[in-house]
């Protein structure tokens, strides 16, 4: 799949086509490091789903914490696929699907804000098989 910038776009759509590209290759190879390297050292990365409800999500903060995360879910034997993705020139939209070996999916949906070529803020949406 081909990362196009939307209608308008300038250099920093280009930008964040490019920081998007490397998340996807980071996911879809897990390979923690590489995901972890579009980021801000001042990020912060909200996510919502079953365990954390939008009264109370998770807030990981900090490039560092962010690596954690990407190396828990690296570590997991699941397959990682970026099926759709929206950039602007502010930052990009993805949606990523999971499946582990038993066959139990999951489904996210990403929205990540960028400043100076790195993620400044993300927000993810996903829900899961039970």
């Amino acid at each position: 799949m081909q990362v196009k910038a939307v209608a308008g776009a300038n250099e920093s759509a280009a930008d964040a086509a490019a920081v998007c590209e490397i998340l996807k290759r980071g996911l879809e190879e897990r390979d923690a490091e590489l995901a972890a390297s579009v980021y801000a050292d001042d990020v912060e990365f909200l996510i919502v789903n079953r365990n954390y409800p939008p009264s109370n999500p998770l807030l990981c903060k900090g490039r560092a914490a962010v690596l954690a995360m990407y190396q828990d879910i690296c570590s997991r034997e699941m397959m990682h696929k970026v099926t759709s993705i929206v950039v602007g020139p502010e930052g990009f939209a993805i949606r990523e699907s999971c499946q582990y070996p038993d066959g139990a999916r999951v489904l996210g949906h990403v929205i990540a804000e960028m400043r100076d070529g790195k993620i400044v803020r993300q927000f993810n949406v996903d829900c899961w098989d039970e």
